[in-house]
């Protein structure tokens, strides 16, 4: 589909929506199933194309070449799993991954030991592996302000480690909730780990036989708590999520509190209630959960609430730049956001909601679901690319259908 035109009859919405499986606990549970050797068994995995693309390469016949598509988190896991398996591989992407950096991850599996080297441009994939490595030390540092994917790589592929693993993050960390993520899932694995102050250390042990079973996706809950936000009426029940959540993007429910949409745990799941509040909160710290910014910031614009971000420091090197598209899709709202040392402020002076709006999604799954909730606001809001939303949320389109969103293609 070139494009679809979203539009909401009255405002209102009521509805109960079951999310698919957490994309970021999914990859992680994959790669601890594949160094297991199927000791792991994963229940209510991901519907994610990304996840399809990383279980479809652990699990079929290895070829020479590798290319995982725009699956970003599948490339930065598969070059350290690749560097442990006794075979030479190319690992390649799309032209966007093949812009996205990971010098960070490459040059810290080198220190290891590994053999990796650059078959196009130096710090960016395709990447040529050969392994499997002798392994030089088991003390590596890497900088705490860049992707945690890089971190979360090393980690899962330390029990499997001759010398094991005592990673030093230097500075402060990013993300931190994906970190501790990927420890916590280490550990129903039956893996030990111990972190004393900026040291992560994993010694070599073996998997223990466990089931692990995956979350719904609080990245997709975060859509639909922008749908409360900017709908006049909204009662919705998010089934199976829990308040104590292994994913950092369960801060949507403290963010969004700002929005006047209250939560409450109960029959095993979560319901959303809009309560008729204006936004307070002027400053946004979004560090530890840089996937809800592009929800965020639109929320605010579609509101004309001035606020300023910080933590959006690994949003230009994600499916696009994520700033530079957030940057050119606002203005048609009338709003600016304006980068200052690190501080990203909303300037909604000239906002004005057009009774039609058209939105580029630049390849990027996340500008078409934070977008999307503007029809609530506004009578006619135009999707370009709708099918970016495979990567991470396959039936996006059909869940606003039932919460009465009018869709022509």
């Amino acid at each position: 589909m070139k494009s679809i035109i979203l539009s909401h009859p009255n405002q209102k919405i009521n509805a109960q929506i079951e999310l698919t499986g957490s994309k970021s606990e999914s990859n992680r549970a994959l790669i601890l199933q594949a160094l297991s050797q199927g000791k792991i068994v994963v229940a209510n995995p991901s519907a994610a194309a990304d996840t399809a693309t990383l279980d479809g390469i652990l699990n079929s016949a290895p070829t020479k070449v590798i290319d995982v598509g725009p699956a970003g988190t599948a490339m930065r896991f598969l070059t350290a799993f690749l560097s442990l398996q006794p075979r030479e591989f190319v690992l390649t992407g799309t032209k966007r991954m093949q812009e996205r950096p990971i010098g960070i991850l490459v040059d810290a599996l080198r220190r290891l030991g590994a053999q990796i080297e650059y078959t196009e441009n130096e710090g960016f994939p395709p990447l040529k592996i050969k392994g499997p490595f002798v392994q030089k030390t088991n003390k590596i540092c890497i900088k705490g302000n860049i992707s945690s994917q890089y971190i979360s790589a090393l980690l899962l592929i330390a029990p499997s480690l001759p010398q094991g693993l005592a990673l030093q993050i230097e500075g402060e960390l990013t993300s931190k909730p994906y970190v501790e993520m990927t420890l916590a899932m280490l550990a129903q694995a039956g893996i030990r780990n111990e972190w004393t102050d900026q040291i992560i250390r994993i010694e070599k042990q073996d998997f223990s036989p466990s089931k692990i079973t995956i979350e719904p996706d609080w990245s997709a809950a975060s859509y639909w708590y922008a749908i409360a936000a900017l709908a006049k009426e909204a009662e919705l029940f998010l089934p199976n999520l829990q308040i104590y959540s292994l994913q950092g993007d369960s801060k949507i429910t403290e963010l969004m509190a700002n929005f006047g949409v209250s939560s409450q745990f109960k029959n095993g799941g979560i319901a959303l209630f809009k309560e008729d509040r204006k936004p307070i909160r002027k400053i946004f710290d979004l560090k530890d959960c840089p996937d809800l910014a592009q929800t965020i910031i639109v929320c605010c614009a579609a509101l004309g609430h001035d606020a300023s971000f910080t933590g959006l420091e690994t949003l230009k090197i994600k499916e696009t730049n994520r700033v530079k598209a957030l940057q050119n899709e606002l203005s048609k709202l009338g709003v600016k956001l304006i980068e200052k040392n690190l501080v990203y402020k909303l300037d909604c002076s000239e906002h004005k909601l057009p009774a039609k709006i058209s939105i580029e999604t630049y390849e990027d799954h996340r500008m078409a679901m934070a977008f999307a909730p503007l029809a609530l606001v506004i009578d006619e809001v135009e999707i370009q690319d709708p099918d970016v939303v495979q990567k991470s949320y396959p039936d996006f389109w059909n869940d606003l259908k039932k919460a009465g969103f009018e869709i022509k293609m």
